[in-house]
């Protein structure tokens, strides 16, 4: 390593130590400039201030602390409101004093004086109207037939009270994030811009110190010890990566509001794009961004040698930072619709959801684009597409986590699994992904359509909430790109998108792309399987002058990029043969297989 590259990482890893610092850098202090600019409207606005009324103006200096008694506050105001306005046995028992012994006919009329007028009467009067319209002029032959459903009644009512009069936790949740931004002050707030120079710039200025020097080795794979490297080969520094990219998508996805000092560093940027404060997905978008950008030119710097590695990594830098970072942003200071307009359904599983698609056709003729565009794509582009070029031209060449898993994957590709046992279980998963997300947008579509919220008896805002935690976040993100480190470059990709499985399929059995061999040539050297990520033995392909058609194949082409003989290239040929002919070699010959 070249004295430059030294200082480099060195500078790298500063820079990577105060963008962690500037997390515990600022104090927090809820005035009522806070409360006004979190909360939109004054009645909550008025209870909010209320129930947090011991932290007005206290000062704090440390997230934890301040989101602690948020927590505390309003789970208390919780207590309360559950003690209030949670239906009791008494108040069912009145109830049923205002029906007689036998021949009861039920109305929800005689339900309003069987409570006294306070709020709290008022509002369990209402709700029992409400969940028992059904049973309006339905016929009880006594009073403990009535009773059981008035109490089933009341448990579904008390299960909603906190709901709607008090804080539910996705609200706990929004609050504690709105009022932790607005609370936010000091060095990061007062000098933001400096501290994004210090903390990202800086980083991406070391990171480019160390990347550029490696002009003037030689282009390719250079095996120079990646197994046993602790970075590249399962050693204490891959741990460490892995273990902060967890980390990283931990917080990003279920603590934001420990991560607000990081969107007040990127708030300069948002304003211009987009006019308003930076989110956290604002942040992330523009972390995701700069690695595919640095680490693409990582890439191009490593694959100089091969036209087509250069060309697929200057289209997914592109596509990550026209389609999926500039465009949407200057899209939501335009006041349209936002969208990135290469993220497909179902890897964009959220785009039949109700309220995206009350979004899109209630915003004029952008909106109205946009949704056909998205069912153009999904239901005739991929498939036609996919048939001439096979899965490569979205996964290799668009699609913003294959770029990541491209770029800043790269040097972890090796790890992945070549075992038959692995190629079992991928199968499976990604399958079940897919079965997954398709039952989820029936659901989804049908509510939309029919207003039913339940088929069978199960909740389809239940079934997208499991598949949005679970495959969404925890599977796309925690262990899609967490797990970079420990099981290589395409985690997501291989066991979990159902993008990927939908491309794979008709790229398994209706494609003009296949990977050709020519097994004269090969010498075994192992290159191309070790450094497939996707899992697959390429040398077993090449060995047999097999053409590898598999539909985990991304069609990345190092494996061609990385062979020292030419032994494999990447095609689209007419689909007649494309599967090739097979040969055994044995104790008597080589011989075809028939």
């Amino acid at each position: 390593m070249s004295a430059l590259q030294k200082t480099g990482m060195s500078i790298f890893i500063t820079a990577s130590v105060m963008l962690i610092s500037v997390l515990f850098l600022n104090q927090y202090q809820l005035t009522e400039q806070a409360f006004m600019s979190a909360v939109s409207s004054d009645s909550e606005l008025k209870m909010i201030a209320r129930d947090l009324a011991p932290m007005k103006d206290k000062t704090y200096s440390f997230n934890v602390n301040f989101n602690k008694d948020i927590e505390h506050y309003l789970q208390s105001s919780n207590k309360e409101v559950k003690s209030r306005f949670s239906l009791t046995n008494k108040d069912i028992n009145n109830v049923l004093t205002q029906f007689s012994e036998q021949g009861i006919k039920y109305s929800t009329e005689k339900i309003s004086g069987a409570l006294d007028g306070s709020e709290e009467g008022k509002f369990k009067v209402q709700k029992l109207k409400d969940y028992t319209s059904w049973m309006e002029g339905r016929e009880y032959s006594d009073l403990a037939s009535l009773e059981e459903h008035l109490k089933n009644t009341k448990n579904n009512i008390n299960a909603n009270v906190i709901n709607e009069k008090g804080y539910g936790d996705h609200k706990i949740k929004a609050l504690k994030l709105a009022l932790t931004r607005q609370s936010s002050f000091g060095p990061i707030t007062e000098n933001t811009l400096l501290w994004l120079l210090l903390t990202i710039g800086l980083g991406v200025v070391g990171a480019l110190m160390y990347i550029l020097p490696k002009l003037g080795l030689l282009p390719g794979i250079k095996n120079d010890h990646i197994f046993h490297s602790p970075n590249s080969g399962r050693g204490w520094i891959g741990y460490m990566v892995g273990f902060l990219l967890i980390g990283f998508y931990v917080i990003l996805y279920w603590f934001p509001e420990y991560m607000t000092s990081w969107m007040i560093l990127v708030d300069p940027i948002s304003l211009v794009l987009n006019g308003n404060e930076a989110s956290q997905w604002f942040f992330y978008g523009f972390l995701y961004t700069l690695a595919i950008g640095v680490m693409g030119i990582r890439m191009i710097i490593k694959y100089r040698h091969s036209k087509y590695q250069m060309i697929r990594t200057y289209s997914v830098i592109f596509f990550q930072v026209a389609f999926a970072f500039l465009i949407p942003e200057i899209l939501i200071r335009l006041n349209k619709p936002s969208m990135d307009l290469k993220n497909i359904w179902p890897l964009n599983y959220t785009f039949f959801f109700d309220y995206n698609i009350e979004n899109l056709t209630q915003t004029g003729s952008i909106g109205l684009g946009m949704l056909m565009w998205g069912i153009i794509l999904t239901l005739i582009g991929v498939p036609i597409i996919t048939y001439f070029y096979g899965k490569r031209w979205y996964c290799s060449w668009v699609c913003g986590c294959g770029g990541l898993a491209e770029t800043l994957g790269d040097p972890y590709r090796q790890l992945s699994d070549k075992s038959l046992k692995a190629w079992k279980i991928e199968r499976w998963m990604i399958h079940s992904v897919l079965v997954f997300v398709v039952v989820m947008t029936f659901g989804t579509l049908y509510t939309y359509f029919t207003g039913s919220s339940e088929i069978i008896g199960i909740s389809t805002y239940d079934f997208r909430s499991v598949y949005g935690f679970v495959i969404g976040a925890a599977f796309a993100g925690v262990v899609g790109v967490g797990f970079y480190p420990f099981m290589g470059s395409r985690v997501w990709c291989r066991f979990g998108c159902p993008l990927a499985a939908y491309l794979g399929i008709v790229q398994r059995f209706k494609s003009r792309f296949r990977i050709t061999t020519n097994g004269a040539q090969c010498i075994s050297c192992g290159n191309c399987s070790t450094y497939c990520e996707m899992g697959i033995d390429v040398r077993s392909y090449a060995q047999k002058g097999q053409n590898i058609v598999r539909a985990s194949c991304v069609g990345c082409g190092v494996c061609s990029s990385v062979c020292p003989r030419g032994v494999l290239k990447l095609e689209n040929k007419d689909p007649k043969g494309r599967f090739g002919e097979a040969i055994l070699i044995g104790n008597e010959g080589v011989k075809m297989k028939t």
